[in-house]
C-alpha cells in the first residue's frame, strides 16, 4: 500500500494514502507536511508552465506586457488581533505576493465564508479593515463571492482573495536567480504577527503590546527596485517564518545560505514571549516583513532605500548566499558556533494566517 498511486480524472497522487488517509493541521503548517502536500497532490493535479516557478504569485504574459497573479485563504484567529483583523490581512497578503514579484497591485477579488451566527457589526468592521488596507496599497477590490455555512463549520470567517498586478519592462525577480554572494537583507524586527495571534490566545501581557506587523510592501518594494531594477529576488516570510522561506529559496536556487544570529532583528518582547512559549522566532509567521536577496554591489543602495521608508526603517543585512552546502541554510550563533537551520517538520502556529 506504501506505493500505491491514486488517480483522480487524468492525472496521478503519489502521496502514499496509508501514510496520511486524512489531512492533518500540520498540513496548513507551512512545514515539510504542508510542501508534501502541494508537491504531491496540487502540483499533480494543476501542474503548467506558469505554476512551475513555485513563487508567491504566477508571472503571465497576456500579449502586451507582464502580469502578476496570486490567490490565497485567510483563516486566522481570533478574527480581531492586535495591529489587525482578518479583513486587512487578506487585503495584505495578496498585495504583498503580488509585490514579491516585483508587481505592481492593481486588482483584487474577495470570496467570503461566513459562519451562520457571526455578528454582522464584526462582518461590517471586517470590510471596513479590507477598504482601509486596499486604499492603503491603492489597489481596487472588483468582484468577490460570498458563502454562507451552518453554525459550527465555518469558525466565523474565511476569505480568500486574488490578485493581478502588472509588472514593470525590466524586472525580473524569481527564486532560480540567486547566486553566491547576494546579501540577504529583510526589512525590519521578525516573528511579531504570529506572536501577536498568540498572546491573544494564551491572554499573556507585556509591558509593550505586541503588535501585528501586517501591512502593504507594494510601496516598499517599488522604492527598492527604483535603488537596484536588478533584484534577485523578494520574498515575504509569513506561514513557517523565516527559517521556511530561506529553505524554500536555497532548494528552488540550489545555493546555501549563511545566517548572522546577532543580526536578525527581533523585539525584545517577541523574544520573551518566544522563550514563554518554547517557540523559535526564525519559525514565527511575519505579515509585514520581506526578505531581499541583493546582487553585493547594490546592497549598500538598496539598504539606504529601504530604511528611509517607513516601512523598511529597521531593515537589516541578515546574511549571505553562499555556494558551499547547496540547499542547505545554517546560522552562526551568538557565541560563533553553526548549526543547520532546517524546515518544520509540523506545526508551530495554529491559525496565524
Amino acid at each position: 500500500m506504501a506505493d500505491e498511486t491514486p488517480s483522480f480524472d487524468g492525472f496521478s497522487c503519489p502521496l502514499p494514502i496509508d501514510r496520511y488517509p486524512h489531512v492533518l493541521l500540520a498540513h496548513g503548517g507551512g512545514g515539510k507536511l504542508t510542501h508534501e502536500l502541494i508537491e504531491r497532490v496540487f502540483v499533480p493535479a494543476f501542474r503548467n508552465d506558469d505554476l512551475a516557478p513555485m513563487h508567491d504569485g504566477a508571472v503571465l504574459s497576456p500579449g502586451t506586457g507582464r502580469l502578476a497573479f496570486t490567490t490565497d485563504a485567510y483563516v486566522v484567529h481570533p478574527l480581531f488581533f492586535p495591529g489587525g483583523s482578518i479583513g486587512d490581512l487578506a487585503v495584505c497578503g495578496t498585495v504583498n505576493d503580488l509585490a514579491m514579484c516585483g508587481a505592481t497591485p492593481r486588482y483584487l477579488s474577495a470570496a467570503f465564508v461566513i459562519e451562520e451566527g457571526l455578528a454582522m457589526a464584526d462582518l461590517q468592521r471586517i470590510a471596513a479593515d479590507m477598504r482601509r488596507a486596499a486604499d492603503r496599497a491603492g489597489v481596487t477590490i472588483v468582484t468577490g463571492d460570498t458563502k454562507v455555512v451552518d453554525r459550527g463549520k465555518g469558525d466565523g470567517v474565511f476569505i480568500t482573495t486574488s490578485g493581478i498586478g502588472v509588472i514593470p519592462a525590466g524586472v525580473d525577480i524569481r527564486p532560480t536567480n540567486m547566486i553566491p554572494g547576494d546579501v540577504l537583507i529583510v526589512n525590519g524586527p521578525i516573528a511579531q504577527h504570529g506572536i501577536a495571534i498568540m498572546s491573544v490566545r494564551e491572554g499573556l501581557s507585556f509591558d509593550t503590546q505586541i503588535v501585528s506587523d501586517t501591512a502593504p510592501l507594494n510601496s516598499l518594494v517599488a522604492a527598492m527596485l527604483a535603488a537596484c531594477p536588478a533584484l534577485h529576488v523578494l520574498r515575504d516570510p509569513t506561514r513557517g517564518g523565516v527559517a521556511s522561506t530561506l529553505n524554500e529559496l536555497a532548494a528552488q536556487s540550489g545555493t546555501g545560505i549563511e545566517l548572522e544570529e546577532t543580526s536578525i532583528p527581533v523585539d525584545d518582547e517577541v523574544r520573551g514571549a518566544c522563550e514563554i512559549l518554547g517557540f523559535d522566532p526564525l519559525y514565527v509567521a511575519n505579515e509585514g516583513k520581506l526578505i531581499a536577496a541583493v546582487p553585493a554591489p547594490s546592497a549598500d543602495a538598496v539598504l539606504a532605500a529601504m530604511r528611509a521608508h517607513p516601512l523598511g526603517a529597521q531593515a537589516a543585512v541578515i546574511g549571505r548566499v553562499v555556494s558551499d552546502h547547496p540547499s542547505v541554510v545554517t546560522l552562526r550563533s551568538s557565541i560563533g558556533s553553526m548549526r543547520i537551520v532546517d524546515m518544520l517538520s509540523g506545526e508551530q502556529l495554529p491559525r496565524i494566517c
